[in-house]
């Protein structure tokens, strides 16, 4: 997903890029990933940015724009850079717009610190050069129908960036501070082991052997309220350890074995002629009817007369399941994991 994104950012910035009238090469002959829905978006977000240059430029003396722009922020946090999509400024204001493709957390620019981040590199490099007041920050979020704009003065910004950005950053940069879990968590590398999320979650325990009807009501809304994470929460640590265990971890009480998996059509073209060649109709719609309709009309034993060689069950992924589960251990699983990769 992430290569993917990348891919969409080179295509928003060649679409701006070719609005603004500079020659550049389409990169969608290079893309891997792409669709009519990627194009859209990418479209809609080079209109939106145009709109913005367009609307700063007839009201100033001075204006620039700026793509896929690398900003150094390490002054406030150590080792640290990032790239914002699209920057433009102008007579005193900032502007940073920053795409976001996808669907799973509708994101806000009201005191969003990433954006607030880029916006601190972006004064360093253009302070000096522009008497920039405001910072104008923007998220752009198309397949959830979501544009949010955000600003902030830059006696604020830089407030903050002082008294909060810059200390918690050495804090953690040292190895230091406290950890605090929530939602931001799923972008975590350690997400399925930090003890910190665990203890949150485990928070639940405590209403696990309660009935929904015994609950007292002020128990509901906590339980709703983080119901969602600790179901994300869980799925999190549930692949983690099915990667350890494939790795060669075991846990006690648990083992790994063949997921179930559904029979499928090696070639249907060839199929559907076996099927027609042995008189009977295999279309229950336009296209080849399923494997257990086509069972179920030709029968048990004609289905695998005629469509032995057609039809094939895949191995199961493997999954990890208590040790009391009645499915075999599952074999090789190192090495049909890494053919899997």
């Amino acid at each position: 997903m992430l290569r993917r994104e990348q891919r969409l950012h080179e295509l928003c910035e060649y679409l701006v890029r070719k609005a603004l009238g500079e020659k550049v090469r389409n990169p969608k002959k290079k893309l891997k990933f792409y669709n009519a829905e990627m194009q859209e978006c990418a479209e809609g977000y080079a209109a939106y940015i145009m709109e913005l240059y367009e609307t700063a430029k007839q009201n100033c003396t001075t204006i620039e724009i700026m793509l896929e722009q690398r900003v150094d922020v390490s002054e406030y946090i150590p080792e640290c850079f990032g790239t914002a999509d699209c920057i433009i400024v102008a007579d005193g204001t900032m502007t940073i717009s920053d795409y976001k493709h996808g669907m799973g957390i509708k994101v806000e620019a009201t005191d969003n610190p990433q954006l607030k981040t880029y916006a601190l590199g972006t004064l360093a490099m253009f302070d000096f050069l522009y008497d920039i007041n405001t910072v104008r920050l923007i998220i752009y979020q198309p397949r959830l129908e979501n544009v949010d704009e955000w600003e902030i003065s830059v006696a604020e910004l830089l407030e903050w960036a002082e008294h909060t950005l810059k200390p918690t950053a050495q804090l953690a940069y040292n190895g230091e501070g406290e950890f605090c879990a929530g939602s931001h968590c799923r972008f975590c590398k350690a997400k399925a082991v930090c003890r910190k999320r665990a203890e949150q979650n485990l928070l639940l325990a405590q209403y696990e052997f309660a009935p929904p009807d015994n609950l007292e009501e002020h128990e509901i809304p906590i339980i709703l309220s983080k119901a969602s994470e600790l179901v994300t929460w869980a799925n999190d640590v549930k692949e983690y350890a099915l990667a350890q265990a494939l790795s060669g971890v075991h846990y006690d009480g648990y083992k790994l074995v063949e997921g179930r998996s559904v029979r499928k059509y090696i070639d249907k073209d060839a199929a559907a002629k076996a099927v027609t060649d042995a008189g009977y109709d295999p279309y229950g719609a336009p296209e080849i009817m399923g494997i257990t309709a086509m069972e179920k009309l030709l029968g048990k034993k004609k289905f695998a007369e005629i469509l032995s060689g057609y039809v094939e069950k895949p191995k199961g992924a493997p999954t990890l399941v208590p040790e009391t589960d009645k499915r075999p251990v599952y074999s090789d699983a190192n090495e049909d994991f890494k053919e899997e990769q």
